[in-house]
């Protein structure tokens, strides 16, 4: 069952000083990708709107700033409180614009992003705001006023991740939400000013990236940027920032590897590997999507990973038994597909899936999960961020190759090492990325987040999540 006419959701409006503003600049459709309905229409904002919602988070910002700690850790908290009310109708929303299995919206698009709410909240109050270096005050104070430019494939997740952080350290914000996921944004919005934001400390526009995230990126009284999306969206950011001479932190595109090291359990290891592979469609800066494995185990490797395979079922996001929907728009699609087409003109080994629609699913956006072995690690599908369910394997010969395999892209965001918990400690201090999972430990939402080398710069989560939004000031008496 479809639930395209079933979800009620706000329009997807500017937010704007505590109220919805129409806007009226272009119009834009918000498409659910399961069966190409438009769902709804939005204005993208003018330069005058951008504006307004700068001048309300300018108005807003001393008023704020001035408050306690505590008095906004109690707000975050009551907005936590809210966003779990209104979890079911957050997560329907969220698989309706963009695709997410029902599931997992609620487990992962709603269930992270409350965890998330309440361990900003832990950090900010354990965070040291003052100390003394010899005859010296340092305080840690608000940036002002920060630009976040969030994407589509967690749409609520990478919102709390800057927001939540953002105004707990006394800053406002102007958020631009993707053009493909509007709705959850405004539900956001909703849920924070019954939690008793005051009027302008959140604000939000709607747009593409290419207008109005551009905008917001060279607007002089934005006092810092922080965007997560694609790398070359990170370049465009950056360059478009740089005029004004703001702070922009950036969490791009990944690459992962999984190393499977020889004395691994497979039986646990490989589904693993898959699970977090094809997760959201594939749709993840950190998916594992590259499989590093012995030489000499790859065959056991492709045959255990084609039957884990059989348990995923591709449909209808709306539908419980789902665990891949469609990709989030038809763009994303044919960018997949074609990613998929080049694996095989270039001689990778097709182990499932291909080229094409999934049997019985002609209409929406959806791909075949495919999986890749013998590939070449120097390929565009080795190198390349596909951003789709593609997992390729890869195989290897020692540990020293594994490693140079491993850290052999423009890409360091994340990585997963499964063996020997000493074993795979040593490879995962040789990883040039920003986190490595081992042996699946579970996930810290107070451990820092972000990359090395291309994947970005800054970190998100924890205190570092909030440092990334403080001035450092210094006092000497």
């Amino acid at each position: 069952m479809n639930t395209t006419h079933t979800v009620s959701f706000p329009a997807p409006s500017h937010w704007i000083d505590g109220r919805a503003v129409r806007g009226s600049g272009p119009m834009l459709d918000v498409v659910n990708p399961a069966d190409a309905s438009v769902v709804a229409t939005l204005h993208e904002s003018t330069d005058a709107e951008l504006d307004l919602a700068v001048s309300a988070a300018l108005a807003a910002f001393d008023g704020w700033a001035a408050t306690s700690v505590e008095h906004r850790a109690a707000v975050m908290r009551r907005l936590a409180e809210g966003l779990e009310k209104h979890g079911e109708e957050l997560a329907a929303v969220i698989t309706l614009e963009m695709g997410a299995p029902i599931s997992f919206s609620r487990q992962a698009q709603v269930g992270f992003p409350v965890a998330s709410v309440l361990a900003a909240v832990a950090a900010a109050e354990r965070f040291e705001w003052t100390s003394e270096v010899e005859n010296s005050l340092v305080v840690r104070e608000p940036i002002g006023v920060v630009g976040a430019i969030t994407p589509w494939n967690f749409p609520l997740q990478q919102l709390v991740t800057k927001v939540v952080p953002a105004m707990l350290a006394g800053n406002t914000v102007v958020l631009k939400p993707s053009e493909l996921s509007p709705l959850s944004a405004r539900m956001f919005a909703e849920a924070a000013t019954e939690a008793g934001l005051p009027d302008g400390v959140f604000n939000v526009v709607q747009g593409t990236g290419s207008v109005v995230g551009e905008a917001l990126a060279r607007h002089p009284r934005i006092d810092m940027i922080s965007f997560t999306g694609s790398t070359r969206a990170g370049r465009a950011v950056s360059v478009a920032a740089s005029g004004t001479v703001k702070r922009v932190a950036l969490e791009l595109g990944g690459k992962a590897a999984h190393v499977i090291l020889p004395e691994a359990d497979l039986d646990a290891a490989v589904p693993r590997g898959l699970a977090f592979a094809w997760a959201n469609a594939g749709q993840a800066c950190g998916a594992y999507v590259r499989m590093l494995v012995p030489e000499a185990l790859q065959e056991t490797v492709v045959e255990k990973l084609r039957a884990a395979a059989e348990e995923y079922t591709v449909g209808d996001p709306a539908d419980e038994a789902t665990r891949i929907g469609p990709l989030a728009s038809e763009t994303q699609r044919r960018r997949v597909d074609g990613y998929i087409r080049r694996g095989v003109s270039d001689g990778a080994t097709l182990v499932v899936g291909g080229p094409g629609r999934p049997e019985g699913l002609e209409t929406g956006a959806y791909v075949r999960p495919t999986i890749f072995s013998d590939v070449d690690p120097e390929s565009v599908i080795a190198q390349e961020e596909i951003f789709g369910p593609v997992l390729v394997v890869i195989p290897y010969v020692d540990d020293d190759h594994a490693v140079e395999l491993a850290n052999g892209t423009i890409y360091g965001l994340n990585g997963a090492v499964s063996g020997d918990q000493e074993h795979a400690l040593a490879i995962a201090r040789r990883l040039r990325v920003g986190q490595v999972d081992v042996n699946g430990g579970p996930h810290n939402f107070q451990a820092p987040f972000g990359g090395y080398k291309q994947s970005g710069n800054g970190r998100e989560m924890g205190r570092a999540g909030l440092e990334e939004f403080l001035e450092t000031k210094v006092i000497t008496r």
